[in-house]
């Protein structure tokens, strides 16, 4: 009864960040919550404009142009749910805190992807936990020439609105990548991932280490996705010690780790600003993402 009553309340904190974020675009703390938070918004590395409406959504969507003069003349076209979140979805075995916002480290991810595009040329890319737009690959499939490009989350709905995303992206002519596509990958579940075993050069992380219950599995995928002389490229806040705990069962899993603080000249520039400053209720613990680049050594 109390492992059950736990995991409630685990799902109630969730939910009311959800909430939050729904109704303001940002959210506060949770009294008492381990859980993420969003309070700092954005780094501000894409120019972000509305692109029309999706009328056709349940509950409403609009479409979002993403830019930045690090991809031009390239640009990424985003949907955006405006509508309400079914609490049967968000009470779900699996997180979904990340799949209302495109969260912080998820921004800095795909901006750090673009500038580095190069290195994904004629490679297999994945990027996992990508929530509702896994804007990181959708970035590398419109900029780069990858090889492939797999898209995953481990809710439906996500994979729903990434397929829908990358149906326009591809409509319109902007994704350059040979093979993109997008599907659920729960890493607990051995039927997602046996298909997927050894197939990836770079799998792509953005702040998913923080949940207790999903990091010892999410290990196990990386090293099991990812083919030998492989690297995984990890975004994430250190959020108290979930980052070192994540570190510890990576290292005993045969992985060898680079953790790198200043990994972009202009995000360092904004986050050493920011910070100075105390604006939008910056939390460096919180938002800004360290970079983890893992090699698989065993």
């Amino acid at each position: 009864m109390a492992t059950e009553a736990r995991g409630d309340a685990k799902a109630a904190q969730r939910w009311e960040i959800l909430r939050q974020a729904l109704r303001s675009g940002c959210v506060e703390p949770v009294a008492g919550s381990s859980a993420s938070v969003r309070r700092f918004a954005s780094f501000g590395l894409f120019t972000v404009e509305r692109h029309g409406e999706d009328e056709e959504a349940p509950g409403g969507a609009e479409w979002l142009r993403f830019s930045c003069s690090q991809m031009l003349p390239h640009h990424a076209l985003i949907r955006q749910s405006v509508g309400a979140v079914n609490l049967k979805d968000v009470l779900s075995s699996f997180d979904n805190t990340g799949n209302v916002c495109v969260w912080p480290a998820e921004e800095v991810m795909a901006f750090y992807c673009i500038k580095h595009r190069h290195t994904f040329r004629g490679l297999s890319v994945c990027e996992l936990g990508g929530g509702m737009t896994c804007l990181a690959g959708l970035m590398v499939a419109i900029t780069s020439e990858a090889k492939e490009v797999l898209l995953t989350d481990g809710n439906d709905k996500a994979v729903k609105n990434v397929s829908t995303i990358l149906e326009r992206n591809t409509s319109s002519g902007l994704i350059t990548a040979a093979d993109v596509t997008s599907r659920v990958l729960r890493w607990d579940n051995e039927e997602d991932i046996f298909p997927l075993e050894g197939k990836f050069d770079i799998l792509l992380c953005a702040d998913c280490l923080f949940v207790d219950e999903h990091r010892a599995s999410l290990v196990d995928t990386l090293h099991r996705l990812l083919r030998p002389g492989g690297t995984v490229l990890v975004f994430a806040p250190q959020r108290g010690i979930t980052l070192d705990k994540f570190c510890v069962l990576a290292e005993r899993s045969g992985f060898k780790i680079e953790k790198t603080e200043a990994y972009d000249q202009q995000v360092w520039a904004i986050h050493s600003a920011v910070k100075t400053e105390g604006k939008n209720a910056y939390d460096e613990n919180l938002h800004y993402p360290i970079l983890l680049t893992l090699t698989r050594c065993l």
